[in-house]
């Protein structure tokens, strides 16, 4: 897999009192697209992981999770594609330590998150398309006590939380409205916002933007970016958006029916289907090539058990 480069804006140095001989500008920084080289530990470690549920007594048990590896880098946003039911939410769950693996094993910066749970919870933090909210309390409220199970100081906790929701569009003047007659995308900033207070430095964003109206879709994209770049967070995001993935997110796998099936960058993945298979250079054709599915179609994998997306 070839590694993607790209770069990041130049400083200007500040003036010199004193003639300065001329010189070639300092390398620009490169973004850490993976896998990870050898010798350089993963973020998110992922081997050979499968997960299944049973049903019912005269049912097949479902595989949700097959034999599924990858290997994250550290400040990398590794995106998850799939249609309805393909199994990434339940890799997301697994990841998060909300279920438990079959086989296989799951590790965070080395922790592996079974031996190891609680440095895990330690490390990551979560957003799910239906965030959960003490709904009858404000956000402050709710954030209030996400700080509080974290062991945060109150005050440094609010100021924080005042912040990152200015910054994704949240005016101070809402944080007092109980959460219940806030829109669905106002609830959705206030769910990332609760996540980031925490400074983790893996977020599982499980599709994050869904439901929203295009204003609030396009402010979350932007703070995703935002806290890569700034925090130097890793990021495994799930993603029914085809244009986002694009444009977030430095490799992309999709998986069906449980597998990964394609891998690599944006520009690897339409690159290749156009030259191996004379279709289309979009996400789209990568899509369908791999999947033979549309992103709209449900697969009937996992209703019955935990209703994954």
């Amino acid at each position: 897999m070839t590694e993607v480069m790209t770069t990041e804006p130049k400083t200007t140095p500040m003036p010199s009192a004193e003639p300065q001989p001329a010189v070639a500008p300092a390398p620009e920084q490169a973004r850490r697209v993976g896998p990870p080289p050898p010798g350089e530990l993963p973020a998110l470690f992922i081997d050979h992981a499968t997960k299944r549920f049973v049903v019912g007594r005269k049912k097949k048990p479902v595989m949700a999770v097959n034999d599924v590896s990858m290997s994250i880098r550290k400040g990398e946003i590794y995106g998850v594609l799939g249609a309805n039911g393909s199994g990434k939410s339940t890799l997301i769950r697994l990841v998060s330590t909300l279920l438990t693996i079959d086989r296989g094993r799951i590790e965070v910066f080395g922790h592996d998150v079974t031996k190891d749970e609680m440095a895990v919870k330690r490390l990551i933090n979560r957003v799910s398309v239906d965030a959960a909210f003490f709904k009858k309390l404000s956000p402050h409220e709710n954030l209030a006590y996400a700080a509080r199970l974290y062991g945060m100081d109150a005050k440094v906790a609010r100021a924080e939380a005042v912040s990152i929701l200015a910054r994704l569009g949240v005016g101070e003047k809402r944080l007092g409205r109980p959460v219940e007659q806030m829109s669905r995308g106002m609830q959705q900033k206030v769910a990332i916002a609760r996540a980031l207070l925490t400074s983790p430095v893996v977020l599982l964003l499980d599709e994050p933007t869904t439901g929203l109206d295009p204003r609030s879709k396009l402010d979350v994209q932007t703070f995703i970016e935002e806290v890569r770049d700034t925090h130097d967070a890793t990021i495994l995001l799930t993603t029914h958006d085809l244009a986002e993935a694009e444009r977030l997110c430095d490799r992309i796998a999709l998986i069906n029916d449980g597998r990964l099936v394609a891998e690599g960058t944006p520009a690897e993945l339409t690159e290749m289907v156009a030259r191996d298979y004379g279709k289309e250079p979009t996400l789209e054709s990568v899509f369908m090539t791999f999947t033979g599915k549309s992103l709209d179609d449900d697969i009937d994998e996992e209703s019955s058990s935990e209703d994954d997306e």
